[in-house]
């Protein structure tokens, strides 16, 4: 698939969170906590607006590095949320505005339960989303 989207950085402010979280959930690299910002984010439904799009002075992952051989799948998450095509210029900036979301909410929700272990917490989330069905 060809796109525009070949890398994003975070914001300035999620440089440090990022890797605060990598070393508090002990989950992996830190674009395995990058990756699970965004389908965080995307899980919550919400469309995120361009024009609040923060700044791009944070860590920047490499679509291969973020998604890995999955790009694909990522990408079109992205395109039935916002009915893009896969080529539409906005896509990195969307996977970006994600990232940087979940990063935030994930962030927020640790503060608030500072015992919580990465596998509770993604525990917590599979059990969430099992019961939504």
């Amino acid at each position: 698939m060809k796109n525009m989207f070949t890398s994003i950085k975070t914001s300035k402010q999620n440089k440090e969170l990022v890797s605060q979280l990598t070393r508090r959930l002990n989950l992996g690299a830190e674009n395995v906590i990058a990756r699970m910002a965004f389908t965080y984010s995307l899980s919550k439904d919400k469309k995120l607006d361009l024009v609040k799009i923060a700044d791009s002075q944070g860590k920047e992952y490499s679509a291969k590095v973020l998604f890995g051989d999955h790009l694909d799948f990522y990408v079109a998450l992205i395109c039935v949320q916002y009915n893009l095509y896969k080529s539409d210029k906005d896509i990195g900036k969307y996977v970006k505005m994600h990232i940087d979301e979940g990063l935030t909410m994930i962030h927020n929700e640790i503060e608030q339960n500072s015992n919580i272990t990465g596998t509770e917490f993604l525990i917590s989330k599979i059990e969430r989303g099992l019961k939504a069905f």
